[in-house]
């Protein structure tokens, strides 16, 4: 089974074609807030081996050791199996073991400036369906912003973007995939909220094929205007050892989440995904501290208290 067999035939080529385009503007941007005589992107093209169970191909991305990002990976994959995992059959066990096709982009973004927010943001789409059956097609994606010193504007401006963005497919879906957003990046084992959130959908095709793919695109194409500004703002900002500890040490809840509780992750290793390209989301440097705890009032403590909660922020 293909993406290829949709109709028209010309389905997978088109999305291919628009998310490898997201992928160029998007770097592109990054590359120019660098500056000329910041880092650069390294660009990683691969292909499965015939040997593997996980077929297709796919360009890694990534920035290390820049001005503004210490860390920027931007990935995209277009991969074929013959059982689709377990992590993507949660919510239609008819299709458990069924041979699958996948393509998206998936960026997470790890600035140096701690008062600059880490960003995630992915787009997917994912057919699937058994011998002598149509295939089934659903869409996933969204962004989220995962702030270590907050900043009402940012949160706001954020969200904003989100809302803007969605408002056009339906009333009520910003509303329902910032719930979702919030429901999901969640650390459970610590009670905690990963960030601000944002919005997130997953299995979804309720709009039918064309406009659920267009919402898709359109969560995509929103990215930049959603986060860009927020960097702009902070990334000259001072900061010392004080701010940089407590970004490595949030970093460690990061790490924690992707590892532990993120779908994607479990997806890409449990379909024999590339490793590498997988864990690009991993920050370069982190730390963890037993039991930290930070003084009442202080910039720190105000993270936990005011921003990594579940709020309307607009």
């Amino acid at each position: 089974m293909a993406l290829s067999a949709f109709n028209p035939p010309s389905t997978a080529e088109r999305v291919r074609g628009y998310l490898l385009d997201l992928q160029s503007r998007i770097t592109g941007a990054v590359e120019a807030i660098e500056g000329p005589r910041g880092a650069r992107f390294l660009v990683d093209p691969w292909r499965k081996s015939p040997d593997e169970p996980l077929q297709g191909d796919g360009v890694t991305q990534i920035l290390e050791g820049g001005r503004v990002f210490e860390r920027a990976g931007v990935g995209f994959s277009h991969v074929r199996g013959a059982k689709l995992p377990s992590s993507a059959t949660q919510h239609r066990p008819e299709l458990a073991g069924a041979p699958f096709e996948a393509m998206g982009v998936s960026l997470v973004f790890h600035p140096l400036n701690p008062y600059v927010p880490t960003v995630h943001m992915n787009v997917r789409m994912i057919s699937a369906g058994q011998p002598g059956q149509e295939p089934v097609c659903w869409f996933g994606g969204g962004m989220d912003l995962t702030p270590y010193y907050g900043f009402e504007e940012d949160a706001v401006h954020f969200h904003r973007i989100c809302h803007d963005t969605l408002k056009p497919f339906g009333e009520g879906l910003y509303l329902r995939f910032k719930r979702w957003c919030d429901e999901y990046f969640y650390l459970k084992h610590r009670d905690e909220q990963r960030g601000v959130g944002g919005i997130f959908f997953d299995d979804f095709s309720a709009l039918g094929f064309e406009r659920s793919l267009a919402m898709t695109q359109a969560v995509g194409d929103a990215f930049l205007p959603a986060y860009l500004p927020i960097v702009e703002r902070r990334m000259a900002l001072p900061f010392g050892e004080r701010e940089r500890a407590f970004q490595l040490y949030r970093r460690g809840r990061y790490v924690e989440f992707n590892l532990v509780w993120d779908r994607g992750t479990h997806f890409g290793l449990q379909s024999g995904g590339r490793s590498e390209s997988i864990l690009l989301s991993m920050p370069p440097l982190v730390s963890w501290q037993y039991r930290r705890e930070d003084p009442p009032g202080s910039h720190e403590a105000e993270l936990t208290r005011r921003f990594l909660v579940r709020r309307n922020w607009i």
